[in-house]
């Protein structure tokens, strides 16, 4: 299934894939080089699992991944020879969802605009044309991008800074989890990308039988914590602007390797650093 004593954690975003045309030119060598050594590489991202399908294609990728900011993860029938508990089938794939449904996000959503008397709109409220005219998104990307599981895109349509942060205040006390981008809050309950993977983790080990090294690629600092559940993580720079670095030499929880600095960003970034990590 896997070389001993590799696996490799990949945001796809700014890391693998350019930060502004989602071309992963540039990488081919290091993807070539990692199916022929038949090493798994797990894609994590904050995209629907519609959205990534056709960049899997384009990659061939046959391995799991991770949708939503942590919200599902998901792999191929029959890839862990293994009794899994929680498990349960989506479309073409096995999947273990952490994040809560997404109807129930939305409904949370809702009520807690009212509750805190401030306008928002999310993907629920926007028809595929609105969520493209919003985004910048092809009406077809804008489609795929709708088909959420676990995590809402909103934005306060009135709202001042004060009623913003009451609207935190009460997602909080209900359990769900506010994040920020450069164009949208999202509304989330269980998004976890460092508990993904753990879990995988944990599953590469159990079926393989082997103590795995857990190499991790990210570039955005939303990626820190699960790079920190990694033994050797590298952060890509200048993938996006705003970017935060991680603190040098800073060691992720229970584990020895550290989140370190790559030297150049983007896909040619990801294929200097996978050949130097794996040999």
């Amino acid at each position: 299934m896997l070389a001993p004593h590799q696996l490799i954690f990949s945001a796809l975003e700014g890391a693998l894939l350019d930060a502004r045309t989602d071309s992963f030119a540039g990488a081919e060598e290091a993807l070539w080089e990692i199916r022929r050594r038949n090493i798994a590489l797990v894609l994590l991202t904050t995209r629907t699992r519609e959205e990534i399908e056709p960049i899997r294609r384009k990659l061939e990728h046959s391995h799991p991944f991770v949708t939503e900011n942590g919200g599902g993860i998901f792999f191929p029938d029959g890839y862990f020879s293994l009794r899994i508990p929680g498990v349960v089938r989506v479309a073409r794939y096995l999947s273990i969802a952490q994040g809560r449904p997404y109807a129930e996000v939305c409904e949370a959503l809702d009520e807690i605009a009212e509750e805190c008397a401030v306008g928002v709109a999310g993907f629920h409220h926007m028809s595929v044309r609105e969520i493209a005219a919003n985004t910048g998104l092809h009406p077809r990307d804008a489609e795929r991008a709708r088909a959420r599981e676990f995590d809402e895109p909103f934005y306060f349509t009135a709202a001042s800074e004060e009623a913003i942060a009451r609207f935190t205040e009460a997602a909080r006390a209900r359990g769900f989890e506010m994040r920020h981008d450069s164009a949208f809050w999202h509304l989330s309950s269980g998004c976890d990308p460092a508990r993904a993977v753990r879990t995988l983790a944990q599953l590469f080990r159990k079926a393989s039988h082997t103590k795995l090294r857990l190499i991790g690629i990210g570039s955005e600092e939303h990626d820190l914590p699960w790079l920190r559940a990694c033994d050797h993580a590298v952060f890509l720079p200048g993938a996006r602007e705003g970017g935060t670095p991680p603190e040098p030499g800073r060691k992720g929880p229970g584990r020895t390797g550290t989140v370190v600095m790559g030297d150049a960003p983007g896909a040619a970034g990801w294929n200097r650093t996978i050949l130097n990590i794996i040999g």
